[in-house]
């Protein structure tokens, strides 16, 4: 059972309690803003003696449950330039493809554009709709580590590590041009 006034569930016995005119059923702490009436033990919970309000339904809709991130693929490196070519190839301007894929015109073209980056959901309905391959498998930077020797690597050390790395590609590609 849940206190009229503040919400929160009655533990013990609830009060019946006359406040500004109207009769609630309350907890021990919010019985002190009115005039008790009568004191009512705890009911069974196989003869309830009042209804209680049962909180209406909450309905998702689709586009708010976040589908789980994959992160076993990532996007393409040019998505944008390979969404805007696949929907030019097939002649469908932004406003037909929104509504075959039931998406603001607005957001495809922040996607075209590369202002945004679509969620995996859009993702799969644009490979679908366009007949294009967005998601690749992810590829993992590996960072060279020297071997130990006889102390332990600091974080100074990993930074001098990149910053040599860095310094060695600029030098090969200074070498290429």
């Amino acid at each position: 059972m849940r206190c009229e006034v503040c919400g929160h569930n009655i533990y013990g016995k609830p009060y019946c309690v006359m406040i500004e005119g109207a009769k609630l059923t309350v907890c021990s702490h919010c019985s002190k803003h009115g005039k008790i009436i009568w004191e009512e033990e705890k009911p069974k919970t196989t003869t309830p003696k009042t209804r209680t309000a049962v909180p209406p339904l909450r309905i998702q809709s689709k586009k708010s449950s976040t589908p789980a991130v994959d992160t076993t693929q990532e996007l393409v490196e040019n998505f944008h330039a390979k969404i805007r070519q696949a929907r030019e190839k097939l002649g469908i301007s932004h406003e037909e493809l929104g509504k075959k894929i039931n998406e603001k015109v607005s957001v495809l073209r922040k996607i075209e554009t590369g202002k945004m980056t679509p969620d995996n959901m859009l993702v799969t309905k644009l490979e679908h709709k366009l007949k294009i391959k967005l998601l690749v498998p992810a590829s993992e930077e590996k960072i060279k580590v020297p071997k130990p020797s006889s102390r332990e690597l600091t974080l100074g050390d990993l930074i001098n590590i990149n910053k040599k790395d860095e310094k060695k590609e600029e030098q090969e590609e200074r070498k290429r041009f």
